[in-house]
């Protein structure tokens, strides 16, 4: 894999999202069930400049924050939980999915604006069974693929080994429904958190009784006021639902439900990055739900290989609620393989013994075959600005640098 590659990224472990949890528990129940309700329209949105671009996809790098292979400057942006809940800049983490507002995307940089950053993690639970051969675990019944691309928090030592039966983590990542799957692009523990996260598709609604299963799981969402009900709630939508940590005579308990993902109605520039999860042609089909027109589309990969759950990222505008394609990339293709991370900033808790030091918050392992530029191992310091690249470790906890250059 190119060494350049604009990559998907491993992040600062500052603030802990049990911390993000409370806070967002501590809000009032009306105002939770307000941000809940079925409608992106009732998130608070600021700062209130209007939006040139949208990109929903991965946190892949930082110095700015790099989603979509876009380098965005989250300098003034509102960094927000999906159900509206503010957050310090400081939240953002390495493999978490995001919805990014921004300014325009000056292309020959790959850079723009960001002026409103939504965190979407699609699981918070506890861990069922996991099977390490395969790389799968269980979360509220729903199977959870790891891959060499999924970024594990540094609190979870050892990675897989770390998710033992009971354990409650937060999954962010890409829901495959073809595979019946959610594909983690990032895992953090969560054992104090107030409340449970399940998302996908609704089946068996019962609209007298007040219930619905998700992929096996029913919830009784009787306690959610009907004014907080979506709008047309039908077998086959997606929702989003916040959970009580304990179910009562074998139903989860539904304290907010929303509908699935908030995409914008029109947008004069758009990229996704995620899987196809409805496909009627090679220029008809969907990603992570939103319908895309690819029929004016480039296909640098070409289209073989193009089908329902594959990895892609698409290019475009929205118009009418469509996402309307000028190129669609098709990830395992173009890029096989371990994913290159790439980060910049200050270098903190240097340890020459260990060959480590802390970047954004990223535990950096330097003791490989590592390329300097600009500068040797001997100018690495507490302080000195750097910009390193290189895959997840084994347990994908730490990133072990391949290159780092000094930026000054």
């Amino acid at each position: 894999m190119p060494a350049d590659r604009p990559v998907r990224e491993h992040l600062p472990a500052a603030l802990s999202r049990r911390t993000l949890l409370a806070a967002a528990a501590a809000s009032s129940a009306s105002a939770l069930l307000a941000a809940c309700g079925g409608g992106s329209s009732d998130e608070p949105e600021a700062p209130t400049a209007t939006a040139n671009s949208f990109t929903d996809g991965v946190i892949a790098g930082f110095g700015s924050v790099i989603v979509g292979g876009v380098r965005f400057d989250d300098s003034k942006a509102a960094v927000t939980t999906e159900e509206g809940t503010a957050l310090a800049a400081g939240a953002l983490r390495l493999g978490m999915t995001v919805e990014v507002d921004g300014g325009r995307i000056d292309r020959a940089a790959a850079s723009a604006l960001a002026l409103r950053i939504r965190l979407n993690s699609e699981l918070l639970g506890p861990v069922g069974a996991v099977d390490a051969a395969a790389g799968t675990l269980v979360v509220l019944g729903q199977t959870v693929l790891v891959t060499t691309s999924t970024v594990f928090d540094d609190t979870l030592t050892g990675g897989m080994a770390a998710l033992t039966a009971g354990r409650v983590v937060e999954v962010y990542g890409i829901p495959d429904p073809a595979n019946a799957r959610i594909v983690a692009t990032r895992i953090e523990a969560e054992d104090a958190a107030p409340a449970y996260k399940l998302s996908g598709r609704i089946a068996s609604l019962d609209t007298t009784a007040r219930t619905f299963a998700i992929n096996g799981q029913v919830v009784n969402y009787a306690g959610v006021p009907a004014a907080q009900v979506p709008p047309g709630l039908a077998n086959g939508q997606s929702a989003r639902v916040r959970l009580q940590t304990a179910p009562v005579a074998g139903q989860w308990v539904a304290t907010a439900l929303r509908a699935g993902r908030r995409w914008p109605e029109s947008m004069g520039e758009a990229k996704l990055e995620g899987v196809i999860t409805a496909f009627a042609s090679t220029s008809s089909f969907s990603v992570n739900g939103l319908p895309v027109n690819a029929s004016a589309a480039t296909f640098p990969d070409g289209t073989t290989g193009l089908a329902l759950g594959a990895r892609v990222e698409v290019s475009g505008s929205i118009v009418g609620g469509v996402m309307q394609a000028t190129t669609v990339e098709i990830e395992e293709r173009r890029f096989p393989g371990p994913r290159v991370w790439d980060l910049r900033g200050e270098v903190g808790q240097l340890d020459t013994a260990a060959k480590t030091f802390a970047l954004r918050s990223i535990t950096v392992w330097y003791g490989g075959t590592v390329e300097f530029r600009d500068g040797t191992v001997a100018n690495l310091a507490n302080g000195v600005r750097v910009r390193v690249r290189g895959p997840l470790a084994a347990d994908r906890t730490r990133l072990e640098a391949t290159r780092i250059d000094f930026i000054g």
